[in-house]
């Protein structure tokens, strides 16, 4: 790949040749379209067209993914081919516009009709091209320093209820969070600007207590306020959370798009929690979608701070591979020889039990674990279920058992005896 190109690699089905179907992709997402026109000269396709670097053929199957209208009407029968496909782009096709570069490698591709599936496993930028696009304003390092945390994982929780809290109890519930000692409170993706707690008033009813708490201890605790919404509105929600002390704003970015993101990213200097949420109906089908990998890239390149992986042994669909690999994709430099890594933010079903598989897979200390029921449900309180938490690192970190360590660690213990039996 030369320094002015993109990478993308495809997983892909059809009936048809795949070195063919590479070359109408390549062509479809550059400067060709079903037959050649006038002015498509040449030097300009010299200039402009996507390459194929590669075309690598798996194993056929017997039927096809995805139905295709297309083929259908021409009486197209299997095997369906199977193909991995590697296809640069001219960086100058598309420059620092990344709603651009997403239609690009992720766009009509998926509707092509020489295709039965078609999957974007993966993307790979060159260190110049990522430094066209907005970076981290925190990252790993900054959420650190913002939460006075400097070694070990950062321990949060989410708002529960989801959604039905006044703004009041709101407030009192991050008030026993802190006092609980967790480092990073998030509202749930559900909870936004709601009638019943506004974030005019949550904000500074949240805020209050928080740094209430931090007069009292000098612990500062991270409270990621969800401001999803218009975009000039969400530049009013975090213009609101600056001016109460606030370090930390949550988007939902499938919800709010590249382009808001973005806007949000260069307006404000708080930390950016990337929410995922749809990304499911992105990624479920093995042969259609986009992987975590190129997926995290995109957002990355809008600048965020923090990116959802869910988490292992948790409630989602996801494997445990499949979310260690993507915490482990959010903790690589996007291109070679940068240092634009964010934060893996696990949740799903997260409680003590689930810690031993999580440091285990990842090895790092460098994430963000965050558990809702696992803290607030636990039996002595979130005080202890902070604890059980911490407890429980503590003896992934040595080497040592859960059941072992909780000889001598009662919030661990009644943790396992509590969570372990459901």
């Amino acid at each position: 790949m030369s320094a002015d190109r993109f990478q993308a690699t495809y997983l892909i089905e059809t009936p048809l040749d795949p070195e063919r179907v590479a070359d109408v992709m390549a062509g479809e997402q550059s400067c060709g379209t079903f037959t050649r026109v006038q002015g498509e000269t040449d030097e300009l396709r010299e200039r402009a067209r996507a390459v194929v670097e590669g075309v690598d053929e798996l194993e056929a199957v017997d039927r096809p993914s995805l139905p295709n209208a297309w083929l259908e009407r021409q009486g197209r029968a299997g095997p369906w081919r199977r193909a991995r496909v590697r296809i640069s782009f001219p960086a100058d096709n598309v420059g620092a516009n990344l709603p651009t570069l997403a239609s690009t490698v992720a766009g009509n591709l998926y509707d092509l009709g020489e295709t039965t599936g078609l999957r974007l496993e993966a993307l790979r930028i060159t260190p110049g091209y990522r430094k066209r696009f907005d970076m981290p304003r925190a990252g790993i390092a900054g959420t650190r320093r913002a939460t006075g945390v400097a070694a070990g994982p950062l321990v949060g929780t989410i708002i529960k209820p989801n959604v039905g809290l006044s703004a009041g109890q709101t407030a009192a519930l991050v008030d026993r969070l802190c006092k609980a000692g967790v480092d990073f409170i998030k509202d749930d993706e559900v909870c936004a600007n709601p009638v019943h707690a506004p974030l005019a008033e949550r904000v500074p009813a949240v805020m209050r207590v928080i740094r209430d708490h931090r007069q009292r201890t000098g612990k500062v605790v991270m409270m990621a306020f969800n401001i999803t919404d218009e975009t000039e509105a969400m530049l009013r929600h975090a213009e609101l959370v600056e001016r109460e002390g606030g370090n930390c704003v949550m988007a939902s970015l499938n919800a709010c798009g590249y382009s808001a993101v973005q806007t949000l990213r260069r307006a404000t200097p708080l930390a950016l929690h990337g929410h995922r949420n749809g990304y499911g109906a992105l990624s479920r089908h093995p042969q259609l979608g986009i992987s975590f990998q190129a997926y995290q890239l995109l957002w990355r390149l809008a600048g965020v701070d923090h990116m959802h992986v869910h988490g292992l042994q948790g409630k989602f669909s996801q494997s445990d591979d499949e979310v260690v690999e993507s915490a482990r994709d959010c903790l690589a430099p996007l291109a070679p020889g940068l240092d634009d890594q964010v934060l893996p933010a696990f949740s799903s079903g997260q409680w003590a039990g689930t810690v031993p598989a999580t440091y285990g897979a990842v090895r790092t200390d460098d994430l963000l674990f965050m558990s809702g029921g696992g803290i607030l449900a636990h039996p002595d309180g979130p005080e202890a279920g902070v604890a059980s938490l911490r407890q429980a690192w503590a003896a992934a970190r040595a080497g040592i058992s859960l059941p072992d360590y909780a000889r001598d660690a009662q919030e661990l213990r009644r943790a396992l005896e509590f969570f372990g039996s459901r």
